[in-house]
């Protein structure tokens, strides 16, 4: 399936922002576009999701037979917490999603699912501990998600964790952090990675599902603007400082993990709601545009990237070979 692909990148699935207008228009434009099982709510309205990008997908292949669109992802969080799992991973069953993202744990039951019907299971991972666990478990994949990734990311350099990654394993692998051109894409190709991961330059697009304010603080900041902290969710995370301050917080002087004790006056903000999550690769972003266009300059990017180096055959990638 993932001959289709224009690039090598999959559009990571975030929270509230991937619905299935930007799942397709990434899709369409010859990236791997995904959502979060999660932000189809209520829970029925996940099949209508996958239906729905299902039928744009099938109608544009009919049209365009010359260039067929890139598989669609969900990503399902495996968390105990998460009490709509075992609903959600039967609908992407019923419906043979071909790609699922697991984040927050690994579970052998959904890898074991997928594979019922030829499906194909990546899975998050911010260190080496927890790549081999994934891969024991029955994951046919992983995506590393290194240092300056947006969302939950890890603290890890992406050279150190491919490194240590590809040293054991030869299956498809992802990297995520901080990756939002056409040169940064071929780097990680480089780096022995199969795709590229990218999120946060995906927020300020026509078709994401996000606030306007949200979209322009992603165009208005850079690197020195991304916050790590785990008091938001409890869980370290990237967020953008404006919205730290904006939500009446020291973003120099922030406490540890316990946003219950904070007193954020009579309505608590919500993480990724009010307090915007981002990673560090964002000095690339300079307006919002539409995904086509995005997409457009990244494959330009990669291209003279590639000339630049004399790169003249496609760099080969494992990542067929389930």
């Amino acid at each position: 399936m993932f001959d289709r692909l224009r690039l090598p990148v999959i559009g990571a699935p975030m929270f509230i922002v991937s619905t299935p207008e930007l799942v397709i228009a990434q899709c369409k434009a010859g990236i791997v576009g995904s959502f979060p099982a999660l932000n189809a709510r209520p829970a029925p309205v996940l099949e209508d999701w996958i239906l729905r990008i299902q039928d744009a997908l099938a109608e544009h292949d009919a049209r365009h037979p010359d260039r067929p669109a890139a598989p669609f992802a969900v990503n399902h969080i495996v968390h105990r917490s998460n009490d709509r799992l075992e609903q959600d991973v039967a609908m992407t069953v019923k419906h043979k999603v071909k790609l699922l993202i697991t984040s927050l744990g690994a579970r052998p039951e959904v890898y074991a699912a997928a594979h019922s019907y030829g499906g194909i299971v990546l899975h998050d991972v911010i260190n080496d501990g927890f790549a081999r666990k994934a891969i024991e478990k029955g994951a046919d994949g992983l995506i590393a998600v290194a240092a300056g990734a947006g969302g939950h990311a890890g603290t890890i350099s992406p050279f150190a964790l491919v490194q240590e990654i590809r040293a054991w394993f030869a299956g498809p692998l992802a990297l995520s952090g901080a990756i939002a051109t056409g040169g940064a894409v071929l780097a990680a190709r480089a780096m022995g990675a199969d795709f590229a991961y990218m999120g946060s330059a995906f927020i300020a697009t026509e078709e994401a599902n996000a606030a306007a304010g949200y979209k322009e603080m992603v165009v208005d900041s850079r690197a020195a603007d991304i916050v790590y902290t785990n008091l938001i969710t409890g869980v370290h995370g990237n967020y953008l400082r404006p919205s730290l301050i904006r939500a009446g917080l020291d973003p120099d002087a922030l406490p540890g993990s316990d946003p219950s004790r904070m007193n954020f006056g009579a309505e608590k903000p919500k993480a990724w709601k009010d307090i915007w999550g981002s990673g560090q690769g964002i000095g690339a972003v300079t307006g919002v545009v539409s995904v086509a266009a995005l997409v457009d300059r990244l494959a330009g990017e990669y291209a003279a990237a590639r000339d630049r180096l004399g790169i003249g055959a496609p760099l080969r990638t494992r990542a067929d070979a389930p």
